[in-house]
């Protein structure tokens, strides 16, 4: 029988100089971390240098290493790349001893408590499962403090420092005379005007957390341009925990739990918003997906009566033109769906969003005017301000932030977003673990599809003898061989030489 702890140091020694991303399990097999590397044999060997389990100073690390039994490694042609995989990934797998960036120390958070009398607006470090709502997290602590500050001034409202009174009438002091924060804002107020003032607040800190969602996609952005990947990565991370944090928000209740926004109460108000004849049971929303103008896709999400409806979830690969055209794609994909409908006599849905702005929202009425089809009402929802668009001569409807319309319309697009980059990011890590067998000489795409349509993966293929190789359609014994030995190079992402005559 061998040895599990010997097999393992086997492979971290076959490990190859090259980017990459590498996968720990423990003994059940299961993927317990999940790290990116710019050369996977030096990274993956530090963490089995002698006595490193037994002396390196964080104890979440030192446990990590007690547990692992087995690795696997995935490389890439770059750093970038492995940076993209290794999100992926962690979205995917989950890990328990990746950082979760909800609960990591260095962030703060803001807590707003429901079922205060008087909410206040606290800071946080942990994100607990309650019924409060949370905004952030945020990287940058003196620019949170001071926002609250001026949020204080600005709306009124009690931070965590606050020691209200009660009034015999029944009103709230809410500071000493002495204090002069709420400059715009009468010291004195009842109950529920307060509440108006925390609701106008939490909108405000939503539409900031945005603000600071933008700078930091830029900050990323420009962190991986200067090849800084261990800061992009670190962003990346805090841009998607503010992302879902900012996602979460929306689904929670009013504050005053009297009166709650439920699904109904959203689609009735979104049918009067747009003027439709009621409210829109069926919506339907697209959303084109890319990075870098590259691995271009699209994804259509419905929701009926406010909910996802998973089973009618689409996924498109951009067939009318090769590069970045997002109007095109948008166009291509829109009529692809209706056309689709139409021809099976199906009902359209009673809304389509379209996720972008006027030019994508014209592209989409084009596909109908295409196809000689009357489109359902059609709407265009634009990031940078959250601005409903219209196809003809209305302005464009900026709603309130807490507006139960727009936060349906919000759910909607980032569910759509979601799926459409999750495809993106499929397709994008099924091409580098394929790209592998690029390099390898006098494979065809016939040859390398049906490499891959035997073995179901590259690591399968790589771990085949040669014989079992040679057994796929189209690959000789020669060619087996040569493939089988180049597979197992350490630098197999490297040019091979031809297999021999």
């Amino acid at each position: 029988m061998s040895d599990p702890v010997l097999t393992l140091k086997e492979k971290v020694r076959r490990l190859p100089d090259l980017p990459g991303v590498y996968l720990m399990k423990d003994r059940l097999g299961r993927i317990i971390y999940v790290g990116k590397a710019k050369n996977l044999k030096h990274r993956v060997s530090s963490y089995f240098q002698r006595g490193r389990a037994r002396t390196h100073a964080q104890p979440k690390i030192r446990a990590l290493i007690e547990l692992i039994a087995d690795l696997e490694t995935i490389t890439v042609k770059s750093e970038p790349e492995a940076l993209l995989l290794e999100g992926k990934l962690i979205k995917q797998w989950r890990p328990r001893y990746n950082t979760d960036f909800t609960d990591d120390k260095r962030f703060l958070l803001v807590r707003v408590d429901p079922g205060e009398t008087l909410p206040r607006f606290r800071l946080t470090r942990i994100k607990q499962d309650d019924r409060s709502r949370y905004f952030g997290p945020f990287p940058h602590s003196g620019l949170l403090r001071k926002t609250l500050a001026q949020m204080r001034r600005k709306f009124g409202i009690l931070l965590g420092d606050g020691t209200p009174q009660q009034l015999p009438d029944g009103t709230w002091r809410l500071y000493d005379d002495v204090r002069q924060e709420l400059y715009g804002a009468g010291t004195v107020v009842s109950a529920a005007d307060y509440r108006q003032r925390v609701e106008d607040a939490c909108g405000f800190l939503e539409g900031k957390s945005r603000e600071w969602l933008a700078a930091l996609r830029a900050e990323m952005a420009a962190a991986a341009g200067r090849q800084a990947f261990e800061q992009a990565a670190e962003l990346r991370d805090v841009v998607q925990a503010l992302e879902k944090t900012l996602a979460k928000t929306r689904t929670f209740a009013r504050l005053d739990p009297t009166r709650p926004a439920g699904d109904g109460e959203a689609l009735r108000a979104l049918g009067e918003v747009l003027g439709l004849a009621g409210p829109p049971r069926v919506l339907e929303c697209f959303d084109i997906s890319h990075i870098s103008g590259t691995f271009v896709v699209a994804a259509m999400v419905q929701f009926v009566d406010g909910r996802p409806a998973k089973p009618h979830y689409r996924r498109f690969q951009i067939k009318s033109f090769i590069g970045n055209d997002d109007f095109k794609a948008m166009e291509e994909v829109v009529g692809r769906r209706y056309r689709r409908l139409a021809g099976e006599r199906l009902a359209f849905p009673d809304l389509v969003v379209i996720d972008g702005g006027r030019g994508q929202i014209g592209a989409a009425l084009k596909a109908f005017l295409r196809l000689d089809l009357s489109p359902p009402p059609l709407i265009g929802l634009a990031k940078q301000h959250e601005t409903v668009i219209f196809p003809d001569a209305r302005p464009p409807l900026n709603l309130p932030l807490s507006h139960p319309a727009l936060n349906l319309l919000q759910r909607l697009r980032d569910e759509t977003h979601r799926f459409a980059h999750t495809y993106n990011a499929d397709l994008r890590s099924r091409k580098i673990r394929e790209s592998v067998l690029d390099h390898f000489p006098g494979l065809g795409p016939v040859r390398r599809a049906a490499l891959l349509a035997h073995f179901g993966s590259i690591d399968r293929l790589r771990a085949a003898p040669a014989a079992e190789i040679a057994a796929v359609r189209g690959l000789g014994p020669r060619t087996a061989a040569a493939l089988e030995a180049f597979l197992r190079r350490p630098d197999a992402a490297a040019p091979a030489p031809s297999p021999a005559a």
